[in-house]
């Protein structure tokens, strides 16, 4: 392909693209651990790769995730920071925290991938400015 020659994004790849932080925010959260560390570094690159998408919505909906996912993070560093030693050697405080974080994200995070499926997703046009010598 030569500089900047023209691409399409379809709507049906756009569409996946919008929910993937999403999905990840609900497996996250089902199966705490390890996931929800591993999702914290993972989610920062499907941030960075979809947030400046061609299509702005799926940029959209990644924000929107990402304001979900990151600002329950940044919650329980605060809860845990100053938590009692309790919580710590009951697992039912443990338990009840967990729950309550599925609480928030699950149905945010469904209600969000309902909102993507009923959007009409449209192929979008960019511009490729990325240069292919022929060099693989």
């Amino acid at each position: 392909m030569a500089l900047g020659s023209n691409k399409t994004v379809t709507a049906e790849q756009a569409k996946k693209n919008a929910r993937l932080f999403h999905y990840g925010n609900i497996l996250s959260i089902a199966i705490p651990f390890p996931l929800f560390i591993f999702w914290f570094g993972a989610s920062m690159f499907v941030y960075a790769l979809y947030r400046h998408h061609p299509n702005p919505r799926v940029g959209y909906y990644t924000q929107k995730g990402a304001y979900y996912f990151y600002s329950l993070a940044g919650f329980l560093v605060v809860i845990l920071t100053f938590a009692p030693r309790v919580l710590f050697e009951d697992i039912r405080y443990a338990l009840l925290l967990w729950g309550l974080c599925a609480l928030v994200l699950i149905p945010l995070s469904i209600k969000e991938i309902m909102q993507i499926n009923r959007e009409d997703w449209k192929d979008t046009e960019y511009k490729d400015n990325t240069r292919n010598t022929g060099n693989t």
